[in-house]
């Protein structure tokens, strides 16, 4: 049985080795708050575990099963993100501010507060992400083509007086 620490060892260092530790030991990993910064992961399976502000700031991910993580609050800060699979996760308050997020997949994943701002999410599939609209975006996000995009998604970023005529952001549809 590995530690946590251990665990981000194996992660780093040996991922095939890890992997195969991850399919015996099976889901719900506790993999929360640990720091994965500056460094590239390649071909690991995340799948099912709990990666709860987790930070991958400045990593590069390339073929990253987070097939069904909790991902809370979890920091992509300009992370380059490439055929990741965030299918079924929990992003809620999820940081990718600054990332480059190409040819992922979000099927079923609730984006409910993520953190989309100045993010590239083009060839994302986000047609099946789950509310969407209530993502934090600004006029800089990079959205992927519609046909990736669930119907009726607005990616238009608007800025509109509110009733005290300050300024407020949001999304139009948000």
């Amino acid at each position: 049985m590995y530690s946590k620490e251990e665990l981000a060892e194996l992660i780093i260092k040996n991922p095939e080795e890890f992997n195969s530790y991850k399919k015996n030991a099976g889901d719900n990993l506790d993999l929360t708050e640990l720091d994965f910064s500056n460094i590239t992961i390649e071909e690991v399976d995340f799948t099912g575990a709990e990666l709860a502000g987790t930070t991958f700031t400045d990593s590069h991910l390339s073929n990253v099963n987070f097939n069904g993580c909790d991902l809370n609050a979890a920091d992509f800060t300009r992370a380059n993100i490439v055929e990741c699979d965030f299918s079924e996760s929990i992003l809620n308050g999820t940081d990718f501010s600054y990332a480059a997020v190409n040819y992922c997949n979000f099927t079923d994943a609730d984006m409910a507060g993520s953190i989309v701002k100045e993010a590239d999410l083009s060839n994302s599939d986000l047609s099946a992400s789950l509310n969407l609209s209530a993502t934090r975006a600004d006029d800089t996000t990079i959205w992927p083509d519609n046909d990736l995009l669930p119907d009726e998604f607005d990616t238009n970023y608007s800025s509109k007086d509110d009733e005290d005529g300050e300024e407020e952001n949001s999304m139009s549809d948000y």
